[in-house]
């Protein structure tokens, strides 16, 4: 069969066949690399929104209609039947595991939970009002300090102590760049807890009393860990690629994704959503703000509506609005004024035609920071969970990089647009400030 091509004609008639490849699913790519070699030219796309940076068996996204698959499986079909603990072993591993494989990952996640004491001393260097993903971020870079035993990228025993390690530990770094805030004791996690309830009692308990677990809260967590897992080649997860391309360690490498996820383009998108609700004030503004939205020459977004990957909705924000409103419930919070306007907000672009046009559906952002809000948690941990969840799809995308033997450095081209040569002026003969204009 013959090998299908692209064919690339220059301004002056010249013609290049670019090789065109198939992936399982989705749209062929273009290969480029030739370009440059033969034609001495680059492409150039901002965002690199139109170039695929690598090969991956991990996650499948199909915007248009609306599709998110973790190595094939369905994310609604993970979020009714499975927990983040096997959804983790699915992405580390390629498939779902035996009854027996389960156990022994689950195992092996919950015995390495604990900190090197010497860390924990580490968190008293943290002013004291320090946003908690500054400290998480930090914290995790400084792992490579502490665990040398996982620092040889070419050991495949050194990936899995790494994956198992990292994944154990972010939700006790997590709770306890929390209790740093809060001016609390930290809390050591348990043995006996699975692992959602182990950070939610990291999170909140005190020695003072006994820490009631609530059942729903548990299963609100969880799902959302399974929901923010992956989401293919994003900012944070090109950015672990991208830093882990070098050779650095892999402490290194997820950490530059966490301070990636932070970005309110990113990660912060939940944060924004309770700023913007904050902002509306009331029910009684909703109308006003949702035509602010629809003027063009109003700067006011809707946060937590539309999504730059899927045009039509957003697979995860059925499956959490159903928890968000089964959340609201448990807790007693459908009479909060919060809540309310966030759920008439809901309401009112569900129904306006606008927004039906435009396929402006609510998100995971707008429902996950709501639940959050609910459960309890500040508004400033909301990213540190989303790094929690996405350490797994971080690690996963990192040992697939790392282990790829057609893998590079990564080393992205532009488009220059500077000075031309010039030469150097004595400071004597410099007449005008640049900075002047």
């Amino acid at each position: 069969m013959a090998k299908e091509v692209f064919t690339l004609t220059s301004p002056d008639g010249q013609k290049t066949e670019l090789p065109i490849r198939k992936g399982t699913t989705g749209p062929d790519v273009i290969e480029i690399g030739q370009l440059f070699t033969e034609r001495g030219v680059f492409t150039y796309d901002p965002g690199f929104v139109s170039t695929g940076s690598c090969e991956s068996k991990i996650t499948y996204i199909d915007g248009k209609d609306g599709v998110l698959m973790y190595r094939g499986y369905r994310v609604e079909q993970l979020a009714k039947h499975s927990n983040f603990i096997e959804v983790a072993y699915l992405l580390l591993y390629g498939e779902l595991p035996t009854s027996d494989q389960l156990s022994q990952f689950e195992t092996s996640i919950t015995r390495h939970t604990m900190l090197n004491e010497g860390m924990l001393r580490f968190f008293n260097g943290f002013r004291y009002d320090a946003h908690p993903m500054a400290v998480v971020s930090a914290v995790v870079g400084s792992m490579s300090a502490y665990y040398h035993d996982t620092m040889d990228i070419n050991s495949a025993e050194a990936h899995e102590i790494f994956a198992h390690r990292i994944i154990a530990k972010l939700p006790t770094i997590a709770a306890a760049a929390h209790k740093l805030t809060a001016g609390q004791p930290f809390i050591y996690p348990r043995n006996d807890l699975k692992y959602a309830e182990n950070f939610l009692r990291m999170l909140f308990a005190v020695p003072a009393e006994e820490y009631e677990i609530d059942e729903v809260a548990v299963e609100a967590l969880d799902l959302l860990l399974i929901l923010h897992a992956d989401h293919e080649q994003n900012c944070s997860t090109s950015t672990v690629r991208m830093a882990g391309s070098s050779g650095a360690n892999p402490y290194s490498a997820i950490a530059a994704g966490i301070s990636a996820l932070w970005g309110p383009a990113h990660g912060g998108a939940n944060e924004a959503v309770l700023r913007m609700l904050k902002d509306i004030g009331s029910v009684s503004n909703i109308q006003k703000y949702v035509e602010k939205a629809k003027d063009k020459k109003d700067p006011f977004r809707l946060m937590g509506f539309g999504h730059r990957v899927y045009k039509n909705y957003d697979p995860r924000a059925e499956i959490i609005r159903k928890m968000c409103h089964k959340v609201l419930a448990k807790m007693g919070h459908l009479d909060s004024p919060l809540f309310d306007l966030a759920l008439e907000l809901e309401e009112v672009a569900l129904n306006d035609d606008y927004f039906i046009k435009k396929n402006l559906y609510p998100n995971v952002d707008f429902y996950s920071g709501i639940i959050y809000r609910a459960l309890g948690i500040p508004t400033s941990m909301f990213t540190v969970i989303f790094s929690i969840a996405r350490t797994v799809g971080w690690v996963a995308h990192w040992r697939e990089m790392i282990t790829d033997p057609n893998g590079r450095i990564s080393r992205p081209r532009q488009l220059y647009k500077g000075p031309i040569e010039r030469d150097y002026l004595n400071i004597e003969d410099r007449v005008r400030d640049h900075r002047s204009g």
